[in-house]
C-alpha cells in the first residue's frame, strides 16, 4: 500500500518504523523544526529526522490545513493515512477524498480521550491500557474503534516506560487495520459515549504533588507525572524532583499530625500511610537513588517534604 503518515513524537517512530518494511511511505508530514536544549537550536521532530534518514519525502508545514499544503498532500496517490501524535487537527477539505485515514492513540478508548492518556491511565489507578486504532472524527478521539491492544500496568511503571511500551504496541496494531482494509475486512466498533472519561493535557504548574493524600495516590501521581512535568517539592527547603516512589503503609496512622514529614525510617507521612522515595534528581544533578541523595545531604526525621 502507498501511505502518508502524519506524525512529530517519538510515540510514533517504531510504528512508522515497520510501516516502511511492509507499505510504501510516500510522504511524511510532520511538525516544523523548534528550539530544543539548552542553546535553542532549531531541531527536527523525531519523526521528520528518521524519515529523512530513510530517504522519505518529508514535508513541515506550520498549518497543515492551508490551501497550498492540501494541494501538495492531495497530489500524492495513496491509499491510506495513519495519523500518531501528529498535533495539528486534519480539517475536512484535507480529509475529503482519503480512502482511509486512522489515528493510533494511547489508550483503551473511550477511556481517556485527550492529550495525555498515558499519565491519567496512572494517575487514575487503571490496572490495564492499550492502544487504540480509530477513524479520524470532528470530536477528538471519537472516531470508530478499528482495532485496539491491551496491556497491564506496572504499579512501579512513570509514565514515560509506560509511552514506550505502548508505542511498541504501535507496529501490530496498525499493521492489522491496514491488513484487513486491504482484504475488505475491517472491522468498526461505535464507542460507548456512556463510558467516556477525558485526559486533558497537564502545564509545569501540575508538577508537583501534596502529601496530604492517601500514600497509593501519591505513588500513581509522582509516577503518572514521571518525566512530564514532573513532581518537584521542597525538601527541608531544597527543590528535589521525585521519580519514583512505594508506599510503605496503606493505612498507617502516623503519629505525627504533619503530611509530607519525613519518619525516623525516612519514609514520607501522607493522609493516611507513607511512602518510601526509591528515585529522585537533585536540580542540575542526574537522577540517583533516594539513599544516594541522603549519603550527600544532612536530612533528618521531623524535616518537612512541601508541594512547589
Amino acid at each position: 500500500m502507498r501511505l502518508i503518515f502524519f506524525g512529530s513524537g517519538e510515540f510514533g517512530l517504531p510504528t512508522l518504523r515497520a510501516l516502511a518494511t511492509r507499505h510504501v511511505v510516500a510522504m511524511v508530514v510532520t511538525q516544523p523544526d523548534r528550539p530544543a536544549g539548552r542553546h535553542r537550536a532549531l531541531t527536527p521532530t523525531p519523526i521528520a529526522s528518521f524519515g529523512a534518514e530513510a530517504g522519505m519525502p518529508v514535508i513541515k508545514p506550520e498549518r497543515v490545513n492551508d490551501v497550498d499544503v492540501v494541494r501538495q498532500i492531495h497530489d500524492i496517490s495513496a491509499d491510506a493515512w495513519v495519523v500518531i501524535a501528529f498535533g495539528q487537527k486534519l480539517g475536512r477539505s484535507l480529509l475529503g477524498g482519503v480512502p482511509l485515514a486512522v489515528n493510533l492513540h494511547a489508550s483503551l478508548l473511550p477511556k481517556f480521550r485527550g492529550a495525555a492518556p498515558i499519565n491519567w491511565a496512572i494517575i487514575n489507578g487503571e490496572s490495564e491500557t492499550g492502544v487504540s486504532v480509530i477513524t479520524l472524527a470532528n470530536r477528538m478521539d471519537a472516531g470508530l474503534i478499528l482495532g485496539q491492544m491491551a496491556t497491564p500496568i506496572d504499579p512501579m511503571e512513570t509514565a514515560g516506560e509506560l509511552h514506550d511500551r505502548l508505542a511498541g504496541l504501535g507496529p501490530e496494531a496498525v499493521v492489522n487495520v491496514l491488513d484487513h482494509h486491504a482484504r475488505g475486512t475491517v472491522k468498526t466498533l461505535i464507542q460507548d459515549e456512556s463510558r467516556v472519561t477525558q485526559a486533558p493535557k497537564f502545564t509545569k504548574a501540575d508538577g508537583t504533588v501534596n502529601f496530604d493524600q492517601p500514600a497509593e495516590w501519591v505513588r500513581r501521581r509522582v509516577h503518572g507525572l514521571t518525566p512530564w512535568p514532573g513532581c518537584t517539592i521542597a525538601l527541608d527547603g531544597e527543590p528535589l524532583r521525585l521519580l519514583r516512589v512505594d508506599v510503605v503503609h496503606d493505612l498507617f496512622d502516623h503519629s505525627s499530625p504533619f503530611a509530607g514529614e519525613v519518619m525516623a525510617d525516612f519514609s514520607i507521612a501522607c493522609q493516611p500511610g507513607a511512602v518510601r522515595l526509591l528515585e529522585v534528581q537533585p536540580p542540575g544533578k542526574k537522577p540517583m537513588s533516594f539513599d544516594a541523595y541522603l549519603r550527600g545531604r544532612t536530612v533528618l526525621p521531623g524535616a518537612r517534604c512541601l508541594p512547589l
